[in-house]
């Protein structure tokens, strides 16, 4: 069984990312999440910010698309990921992360469950799902001590 997961790291998919930059909705609010607690982190190795841009690029424009990725690589915990693997889940493996947001049904399904639990424990959801459940009290209590003191940043600083 894998160790135990960093319930305080989130990996976002490459669909995620984009929709959070081009959309808003549930992948804005999920990731807005994560952005107003300094204790959360945003996983992604590079080949998931290298999707990532070349999503935006195909939706929208090269430009914003390199403006994005350089966003995201300040904001990032840098993983490394082998070669093959698919973006986000090597993030989450490679980042010790216990939460996955991603569209993908593939990786949602119950046979994509089965066949990651023995290797990578994380929670892999649609980004409306976590940020409905995200509860940042009571996540605050289990990663770090004392009181929760409240959201410590602006999410779209």
């Amino acid at each position: 069984m894998p160790e135990e997961p960093d319930p305080a790291r989130v990996v976002a998919d490459a669909d995620v990312l984009a929709a959070d930059l081009l959309i808003g909705g549930s992948a804005r609010e999920a990731l807005d999440h994560v952005r107003r607690h300094s204790w959360v982190e945003l996983v992604a190795s590079d080949p998931l910010l290298a999707a990532t841009e070349e999503l935006v690029t195909a939706l929208a424009d090269a430009d914003l698309a390199a403006d994005h990725r350089e966003r995201l690589e300040a904001e990032r915990v840098a993983v490394d990921q082998p070669e093959g693997d698919h973006p986000a889940l090597a993030s989450a493996y490679r980042g010790e992360a216990a939460h996955l947001l991603s569209y993908d049904e593939r990786l949602r399904s119950a046979e994509a469950g089965l066949t990651l639990q023995p290797r990578v424990s994380v929670s892999v959801r649609p980004p409306d799902a976590f940020a409905r459940l995200f509860d940042p009290e009571s996540l605050y209590a289990a990663v770090e001590d004392g009181e929760y003191p409240g959201p410590d940043r602006d999410p779209r600083a």
